[in-house]
């Protein structure tokens, strides 16, 4: 019992190891510190800015189910931040392709309308 203790404490250690290294390897895909910086800007939108009401929620959780639906999207639009603010849509995060970032701003202008989209989505490098 106590070599199975011990073997899973090893395996722990060794999985936050990992972890770490990858977290402080800028070409680790898990790297996310240039686009931190970028959303430290105070004139960015951000998530935690949207405001609570429900016409803004509902906007937004409209935005996500649609996006999350569309089965012909990668899975990078599936985490695309989309901050409703006013009634106003700011779409951020990577996609996999100029279609696809096309693809994903045409349905968010088809709910919030034409004119009350703003997109800072990015085409993702090849990985």
């Amino acid at each position: 019992m106590q070599l199975i203790v011990a073997l899973a404490l090893i395996l722990l250690c060794n999985l936050g190891w990992v972890s770490a290294q990858q977290d402080n390897n800028p070409q680790s895909p898990l790297n996310n510190t240039r686009i931190n910086k970028r959303d430290r800007n105070q004139t960015q939108p951000t998530a935690d800015q949207q405001k609570e009401n429900m016409s803004d929620r509902d906007l937004a959780r409209a935005i996500r189910h649609s996006l999350v639906e569309d089965k012909t999207l990668s899975s990078k639009p599936h985490n695309v931040e989309v901050i409703a603010q006013n009634g106003t849509v700011t779409l951020k995060g990577p996609v996999a392709s100029e279609p696809e970032k096309q693809a994903v701003e045409e349905r968010a202008a088809q709910i919030a309308g034409p004119d009350k989209v703003t997109s800072e989505l990015q085409v993702a490098a090849n990985q």
